[in-house]
């Protein structure tokens, strides 16, 4: 018996999490990704005796000391030259493209395992904007991605805006026709769309008229990790240290990278030890720098950024918690609550107020218009960003879609429409 062949896949491949979305019998339905999870986390573990391994194994392993490198966060990269830019692995040196690559392989091969044959079309989600404000990296962004899938052996390679295939995820449990404000923050953007969905809409095969406003910004998850990291646990490894006549800072720089995922493991290098070396001599000992020291010798900066993440994910369930640095030396842990964290991501969220306020305009209008506001991508379960946007709405029923899963639905939906 001859099997099926699947001619198509949606593939939701976030900066923190990403999904596939296949025909399974008659509808469209997540893959299992990673054992019977429908999520894999973004992450690639080079394992210097076993080779790459991905998702939650990857950071297992990573977590459990095994000799390796972690990679997280690479879409954060697509479009810049650093995703070009190779990184050393033991005797060998491999592009960030490639690495991102084998994760999207990965992900491709768990559509095939699913459906039992090959994907050879797919329609990949993309943020409104991959790079802000500037166009032709923004184009070389999604080129950047095309060209991966491609290279994988994908022949029809499409995209949609992710907050778009969120719509078209929400709309399959309406029932009358609404106007909808898509809020989707994820791990390394922010999108907004202002969609008209309903019923009878959703069997037309043109779908452009429908989409009133949609704005994009660089601004998600990632960055309020750096942002609590900078304020809470960057003290606690020297950032606020002021040393000689005239008063000098550490680089900051040096701090920054830290707290960025996409930019940790590029501290691994001769010319950071050289760095240190030299603050060593100018500062002298201190408790911040040794621990500092340490993060950068024992490769610990994803570690590090875990338990900030970690953190600011209690904070959803609770008011007050501990950011856990007991690895890190002596026992320390900093305690936090939402208050302390809603200032210190305040930059972030404020832009997000001032995209949906500029999404409305663009559509033409007034928030009391909008029958919906449907939030997704895991950062909109924040605190401090659903507070924001019921205030600046003026309005306390914001409906919550599959926070990790809409948009790869939406996504599958989208490319049985094309290719079905």
């Amino acid at each position: 018996m001859q099997a099926s062949a699947p001619a198509y896949c949606g593939i939701d491949f976030g900066t923190s999490n990403s999904t596939v979305a296949v025909m399974r019998g008659n509808e469209i339905a997540l893959a299992p990704v990673e054992g019977g999870e429908s999520v894999i986390p973004s992450a690639v573990f080079f394992s210097f005796s076993q080779g790459p391994l991905f998702g939650r194994e990857a950071v297992r392993h990573y977590t459990d000391g095994e000799p390796g490198r972690l990679m997280r966060s690479l879409k954060s990269i697509l479009g810049q030259s650093l995703f070009h830019e190779k990184t050393r692995l033991q005797k060998q040196f491999l592009a960030l493209s490639d690495v991102l690559g084998l994760f999207l392989g990965q992900l491709k091969r768990k559509a095939e395992a699913a459906t039992g044959g090959e994907c050879a079309s797919v329609v990949l989600g993309r943020p409104v904007q991959f790079i802000e404000g500037d166009e032709a990296a923004d184009r070389q962004a999604q080129d950047d991605l095309e060209q991966a899938a491609r290279k994988l052996g994908f022949r029809d390679v499409s995209f949609q805006f992710e907050p778009i295939a969120a719509a078209q995820d929400y709309e399959r449990s309406v029932s009358r026709e609404e106007l909808v404000l898509i809020v989707d923050i994820g791990g390394g953007t922010a999108d907004f769309s202002i969609v008209r969905v309903g019923p009878d809409r959703a069997l037309a095969a043109d779908r452009s008229g429908d989409i009133l406003a949609n704005r994009g910004i660089r601004v998600g998850g990632t960055d309020f990790d750096r942002m609590i990291s900078m304020r809470y646990a960057m003290p606690h490894f020297g950032s606020e240290i002021v040393y000689g006549e005239k008063n000098l800072r550490l680089p900051q720089a040096l701090f920054v990278d830290l707290s960025t995922w996409s930019r940790i493991n590029f501290l691994y290098s001769k010319e950071t030890a050289e760095l240190m070396r030299i603050l060593r001599r100018e500062v002298g000992v201190l408790p911040e720098l040794e621990r500092l020291q340490r993060v950068l010798e024992r490769h610990d900066g994803h570690r590090l950024i875990e338990a900030v993440e970690r953190a600011k994910i209690d904070l959803t369930d609770h008011a007050r918690t501990t950011i856990d640095l007991s690895d890190f030396g002596e026992s320390l842990g900093i305690d936090v609550d939402r208050k302390g964290v809603a200032a210190a991501v305040k930059p972030g969220v404020e832009r997000i107020a001032e995209t949906i306020t500029q999404t409305l305009a663009d559509a033409g209008v007034k928030a009391e218009r909008i029958d919906t506001v449907f939030l997704t991508g895991g950062s909109s379960l924040m605190p401090a960003v659903q507070a924001r946007v019921s205030k600046l709405l003026q309005r306390k029923d914001l409906a919550a879609g599959d926070m990790f899963r809409a948009v790869g639905k939406g996504l599958g939906i989208e490319a049985q429409r094309r290719y079905g």
